[in-house]
């Protein structure tokens, strides 16, 4: 047997082994109540964490949706030299909330969840609500306000306070486009909930 086929079947070998979870996105992200139906792990984390934290089931839902369309172990690109030579990923986020490497372990000290993990779908949603929840706390963001929150969650709460944002226009557009999803997302939750 060639060694070009021994590889291409020890390649499909692994890759049918799938390495340990499901992260794969939903099919239908621009349909809350499939999303729903398809994963209901994610409804029960998003409504343990609005219970928890008071953060709109659609709030999470349309920050997830920008930060990871739901899978669960999303990476920021590699950044490269000259075009060619790798230079690392361009941040430490991870996960379905992009958390970062400092942020996330500042969660899990405050919460003492040191066991919490970014790519499981309970600690990201929980790791969002608190620090939305924070967000409302020190800004006064409301918590059903996914404009100012994603801008907060996405500059962090002193970039957010600076308004950093305003010199980012193409962020200023992801904010609304966060908004205008997290608001079909609550008008499709209340139509499959009935």
């Amino acid at each position: 047997m060639s060694r070009l086929l021994r590889a291409s079947i020890l390649l499909l070998f692994l890759a049918a082994c799938g390495g340990g979870g499901n992260f794969s996105a939903p099919r239908d992200l621009d349909n809350a109540c499939a999303i729903v139906r398809e994963r209901p792990q994610y409804y029960r984390a998003m409504q343990a964490t609005e219970r928890k934290w008071g953060i709109p089931i659609h709030v999470q839902m349309a920050t997830i949706h920008q930060e990871s369309k739901f899978i669960g172990n999303a990476r920021t690109p590699h950044r490269f030299a000259l075009g060619v030579i790798p230079m690392g990923r361009q941040s430490s986020a991870y996960g379905y909330s992009q958390a970062l490497d400092g942020t996330w372990e500042e969660y899990q000290e405050d919460q003492r969840r040191r066991s919490a993990r970014r790519d499981r779908i309970a600690d990201a949603t929980d790791f969002m609500g608190w620090y939305m929840h924070q967000s409302y706390e020190r800004l006064g963001i409301s918590k059903s306000d996914a404009r100012n929150q994603y801008l907060a969650y996405h500059e962090g709460r002193t970039g957010f306070s600076r308004q950093s944002y305003l010199g980012k226009p193409w962020l200023v557009d992801v904010s609304a486009r966060v908004q205008r999803r997290a608001e079909m997302y609550a008008q499709q939750l209340n139509a499959c909930r009935r």
